[in-house]
């Protein structure tokens, strides 16, 4: 329906709905005549939940019957959050590479049967697992490099990460790779950045599609957006698929519940004056003008809304994107009642690990270890769209729970708009 009937036959009004679409509750499509049209029963879902009618307990942690005969290698792995979701997806994993010790030993500790090779990426020969390795995937940091249009192969991009990355699929030649980066890596460098990593997999014989993926609509209750690049090997037949995302969202209070107790951190005794007086949902602006001045010092004369100063998190909504420090000043995320920041195994909840997956080292390196994380069930959705591609050949697939990619060469980047 168009916003003006989902709003009359729902009875809210048309500002509220246009609230909630841009709070990243609900989303909108364009129909045939590229008017914005909603869906009625994903606003009906969210308007009872809010009303507290339609609570619901749809947290979980999503988990395949059972494995594949799909093997996976996962670069820059962190506290496992992708490896863990590819593993529930089914996919059994050949190696996983991380160069961070107290990340490499959360690995271990969780996971023993892993085969966690701790070392700097460039020390690796990849070339022992070529053609025995169905997914090659990795979430390689956004570095600049030089672009002035042309096709680029790997040497031109020697000395960043990324080309790490490209080497290991260049060597091993798997089926598949995935890479994923946050959702900057669009506009980067005017876009050049994205339309050269694309250049370079295309180069070493790979059709490529990247998509902006919102955790939110992938049950994870955290407002979170990866870009994905999706490569799969020239003689792979078949279209390249991204995941669909669902029409409903996850809110905190249903992540939260039960939720085992752990170390986090603290306020200041001034920081928790301050917030004691911020509702649910709420931030700095719900301060008085003078402490507004007060807390924010410089930053209130600055432009921008500053949404994530002195902010608490609603209930009723999934958690902004976690962070490496919930008590950062510029990106807080408080407790939706309590006036602390989320603990440990809180921020662990809303990256959908299991409540069972421990984090070693200092409060602060885990609190960093889950917050640089893809979230688990994020990365059990790329897996199943990664064993759709590859279960093709054997006619296997079902792609209704997908969407079909446009190969690279048919994309314009947003950026170039």
């Amino acid at each position: 329906m168009s916003i003006g009937a989902a709003a009359e036959k729902l009875d809210v009004s048309i500002d509220t709905i246009r609230r909630w679409e841009k709070k990243g509750l609900i989303k909108s499509s364009r129909d045939g005549r590229n008017y914005r049209v909603f869906n009625v029963g994903e606003i009906r879902r969210l308007y009872a939940k809010i009303n507290g009618s339609g609570y619901s307990e749809n947290y979980k942690i999503l988990r395949t019957k059972k494995p594949t005969h799909y093997t996976a290698i996962d670069l820059f792995a962190g506290a496992g959050g992708t490896a863990l979701g590819l593993e529930n997806a089914g996919f059994q994993h050949l190696m996983l590479n991380e160069v961070d010790k107290n990340a490499a030993a959360t690995l271990r500790l969780n996971k023993p049967e892993w085969n966690v090779v701790e070392c700097d990426i460039a020390d690796i020969d990849f070339k022992p697992y070529a053609n025995k390795v169905d997914l090659i995937e990795g979430g390689f940091p956004c570095q600049s490099f030089s672009y002035a249009g042309k096709k680029l192969g790997l040497e031109d991009v020697r000395g960043t990460l990324f080309y790490q990355f490209a080497r290991a699929v260049s060597e091993a030649r798997p089926k598949i790779a995935i890479g994923e980066n946050v959702r900057g890596l669009l506009t980067h460098d005017s876009g050049r950045t994205l339309r050269g990593m694309v250049s370079v997999l295309e180069n070493i014989g790979y059709r490529v599609a990247y998509k902006i993926m919102r955790a939110q609509y992938f049950d994870v209750p955290q407002k979170r957006e990866r870009l994905v690049i999706f490569a799969v090997r020239e003689d792979i037949g078949g279209s390249i698929v991204f995941p669909k995302e669902k029409d409903y969202t996850l809110s905190l209070r249903e992540a939260l519940k039960n939720c085992p107790v752990s170390e986090g951190q603290k306020y200041s005794p001034y920081k928790l004056e301050i917030m004691k007086n911020i509702p649910p949902g709420g931030y700095w602006r719900e301060l008085s003008v003078e402490l507004q001045k007060e807390y924010m010092g410089a930053s209130f004369a600055m432009g921008g809304g500053k949404t994530g100063m002195a902010r608490r998190l609603s209930w009723d909504e999934p958690s902004l994107t976690l962070t490496c420090n919930p008590a950062q000043k510029q990106t807080e995320r408080c407790h939706p009642d309590e006036t602390r920041p989320l603990t440990v195994r809180e921020y662990a909840r809303i990256q959908t690990f299991p409540d069972d997956w421990g984090f070693f080292g200092s409060v602060s390196s885990q609190y960093k270890q889950i917050g640089n994380a893809v979230p688990v069930n994020l990365g059990y959705y790329l897996g199943q769209a990664a064993i759709q591609v590859l279960s093709y050949a054997s006619e296997t697939a079902n792609f209704e729970a997908f969407d079909t990619a446009i190969a690279y060469s048919q994309l314009q980047l947003l950026s170039a708009n």
